[in-house]
């Protein structure tokens, strides 16, 4: 279905859990291992799903927190890989617990996997995620190519005088494998203001002229992507605050706990639990089609936006 200002809404992020092992410093630092008491179950999800589906949903991508939390993670991809209409279901992932089980996640029907890295040196690895062992993201990595994920994207956040240096060392990353490098641009969705910290991409273009600019993969695309002769893989980049993608967003997420955001930046929320436990199937699309309609034309985070959830509660 279309939102009020035409834009035809495709893509579903689900967020399975607020949970997580890693405390990074652009997400949750302060935050313990939330709770688990008010995530919906796997028969919920699915069932938003399906009802979403002849919505016009076409695409989910299953995030957290970290969603390899879940001990029914499985059980829900082949559910949702069951439901008529669904074209694609992704993953989000730290990568923390992904080893041994890209092959299991891809029988079950998972089709892409995009993998959280913000450093390629071991300790700083740990000092910006909490704790996180980058072995264990690197070997991650190689066992989600081995079982099929192609090409597997790498998300990393840039902070300036954090990790930017490190910006050649994960393009180099896509010369000889089908990985895609995409840098996301510091969005105000932690818990401290570190907006000195942004790093844009116009900036990381211009000491890169090798860059050529390449089409998307796909209607409504975040990232401005980029290839270099030769190599295997791509460059994104990905900035909300500087080159916003508003008026291209197909986007709405479900938070862990039943809760419907249009918008990652904006604070509008619509509560779906109540009509899972005493709605029927017309109840829960109205709400939903409610929603999706009042779907904000812009982001706020150009005006002094500040989130009543961090980005592990809303969903990555």
């Amino acid at each position: 279905m279309n939102d009020q200002f035409g834009r035809k809404i495709e893509y579903l992020r689900l967020s399975l859990t607020e949970r997580c092992t890693l405390k990074c410093t652009y997400c949750r630092a302060s935050e313990g291992l939330c709770p688990k008491k008010n995530e919906l179950t796997a028969d919920e999800f699915l069932r938003i799903v399906r009802v979403m589906a002849p919505l016009g949903i076409r695409k989910v991508r299953l995030t957290g927190g970290e969603p390899m939390l879940r001990r029914d993670l499985p059980e829900i991809i082949s559910g949702i890989r069951a439901v008529d209409g669904i074209e694609e279901i992704a993953m989000t992932t730290n990568a923390q617990h992904l080893p041994g089980r890209s092959a299991e996640l891809k029988q079950a029907g998972l089709d892409r996997l995009n993998i959280s890295l913000d450093s390629l040196k071991p300790e700083r690895y740990k000092a910006i995620t909490g704790g996180g062992s980058l072995d264990l993201v690197l070997t991650g990595i190689d066992e989600a190519l081995s079982a099929g994920f192609a090409p597997v994207k790498l998300n990393i956040v840039l902070l300036r005088g954090v990790n930017d240096d490190e910006a050649d060392a994960f393009i180099a990353l896509t010369k000889d494998r089908p990985v895609h490098v995409r840098f996301i641009e510091w969005m105000p969705l932690g818990e401290n203001d570190q907006s000195d910290l942004r790093v844009t991409g116009d900036e990381l273009l211009l000491a890169r002229p090798y860059l050529v600019p390449v089409a998307p993969l796909y209607r409504g695309q975040p990232s401005r992507d980029y290839d270099i002769p030769g190599h295997a893989g791509r460059v994104g980049f990905i900035d909300p605050v500087s080159h916003r993608f508003c008026s291209e967003c197909n986007r709405v997420r479900i938070t862990s706990d039943g809760t419907l955001r249009p918008c990652l930046g904006d604070n509008l929320e619509f509560p779906l639990k109540d009509v899972l436990d005493g709605g029927d199937e017309k109840q829960l699309a109205d709400a939903i089609r409610n929603a999706i309609w009042n779907k904000p034309e812009n982001h706020s985070f150009c005006r002094s936006f500040h989130t009543e959830r961090t980005m592990s509660r809303i969903g990555g």
